[in-house]
């Protein structure tokens, strides 16, 4: 039998909804689970056969202590060099570089740079820290909020953080996110997300709401742009095989759907939103864990 370690964060100390299910299915495959967090010191990681990256969400408040520990463990799925080029969303250049459509970044690292940026000539947009986790530090602005952008840009580089700019699409709010999940490099399901940064028509207002998830069976041309952005990220990083998971949010615009994110590192997979889905993780597991004898 082989013994897996799940790593989780103390805040999830047993993980989700995804690990749940994906434990249940993979102890009847032959497969021991252990979940535990990946700070705790008193865990002797490599008295596993594995160790799989999941619910690690405090990592962005530690994240030299992560990459750290990543590199430290024998058999990371997914490999401490992923996760160390995933982490920073300033890797979206570089699969722009490779020629995936990406939604259009600029990426501000310093307050003199922030200072300079000629905000009130984006149009609607949204600014995050390039590490983050959800919706930690993300706003829409509108063109004209030139004082309150500076100064949102300007408190997040004062912690330190790189950031990011990206255009606000209207598609967003009637089309939806489209993110397609893949194990070994190929779609497994996909969900739709929708829009969490509104604003009010009326009173122009801020909402901030839940993030919306729902079922979605992925067209075509998102499919594609997921195996392709999959295939670019083991291109780019000489792996010698696919991913065992990742997941690639897709938005839609006027020239077709462009990546707004890649997340390999610890990602929802949305376990419970396709009935093949836990089977179809567990059996990628199962293969890689065999792999290992």
């Amino acid at each position: 039998m082989a013994h897996l370690a799940i790593a989780t964060c103390s805040e999830f100390p047993k993980g989700d909804g995804d690990v749940a299910l994906l434990a249940h299915v993979a102890e009847a495959r032959g497969i021991e689970i252990t979940t535990a967090d990946w700070r705790d010191p008193s865990v002797s990681w490599t008295e596993f056969d594995a160790v799989l990256v999941r619910n690690t969400w405090d990592y962005t408040s530690h994240l030299d202590e992560f990459l750290a520990w990543s590199a430290a463990i024998p058999t990371l799925f997914n490999p401490a060099s992923v996760i160390a080029w995933n982490t920073d969303k300033r890797y979206l250049d570089d699969l722009a570089a490779i020629g995936i459509p990406t939604i259009t970044t600029t990426y501000l690292v310093d307050h003199a740079q922030a200072a300079s940026f000629s905000w009130e000539q984006q149009g609607p947009f949204v600014m995050k820290p390039t590490v983050g986790a959800g919706s930690m530090g993300a706003e829409r602005f509108e063109e004209s909020e030139t004082l309150r952008a500076r100064s949102h840009a300007h408190s997040l580089i004062d912690t330190g953080k790189v950031v990011m700019v990206q255009p606000y699409l209207p598609l967003v709010e009637t089309e939806q996110e489209t993110a397609v999940i893949l194990f070994d490099g190929w779609p497994s399901h996909a969900i739709a997300k929708g829009p969490m940064l509104l604003v009010d028509s009326l009173d122009r207002s801020r909402l901030f709401r839940d993030e919306q998830i729902s079922a979605r069976m992925a067209s075509d041309a998102y499919r594609m742009l997921a195996i392709q952005t999959h295939a670019a990220v083991v291109a780019h990083l000489n792996l010698s095989g696919p991913l065992l998971y990742a997941r690639v949010d897709m938005v839609p615009t006027q020239t077709g759907p462009a990546v707004i994110e890649c997340e390999v590192t610890e990602p929802s997979l949305f376990l419970g939103f396709d009935p093949g889905a836990v089977e179809s993780f567990v059996e990628a597991l199962s293969r890689r864990l065999r792999s290992l004898r």
